[in-house]
């Protein structure tokens, strides 16, 4: 099982695997075409509710985490692939936010790895 969270605006490297863009909103300052990904799943990112809520403020880190999870755990269709996909290959979660240990890619990463350490692969 690989699965890494880096900032979109870093340069990719061969070992980030399958690259998914995880952010509801296209990253700042960045053009489409510039970016290499694999896949934009909007779907994935926390409701603009949720996301507006939070702010990237650290004191709702807790609760953020809590309410996204329990987002999550309504869109199985959508996550359920990548944590496959992850449990064989090295996926690579990108995410736009400047805070790096506070942000929806570090929750979905704790998401898909427990999910994979309890019920592994198809």
């Amino acid at each position: 099982m690989s699965i890494a969270v880096k900032r979109v605006y870093e340069p990719p490297a061969k070992s980030d695997g399958y690259r998914v863009l995880i952010d509801r909103l296209w990253p700042r300052g960045l053009k489409k075409e510039d970016v290499p990904l694999d896949q934009w799943a909007k779907e994935l990112a926390p409701s603009s509710a949720l996301r507006q809520w939070f702010g990237h403020d650290p004191a709702r880190w807790e609760s953020f985490r809590q309410r996204y999870a329990g987002e999550l755990d309504k869109l199985t269709e959508h996550w359920h692939p990548l944590a496959e996909r992850a449990a064989k290959h090295a996926v690579t979660l990108l995410y736009g936010a400047r805070d790096e240990e506070h942000n929806n890619a570090v929750v979905l990463k704790a998401y898909l790895e427990n999910w994979l350490r309890s019920h592994g692969p198809r």
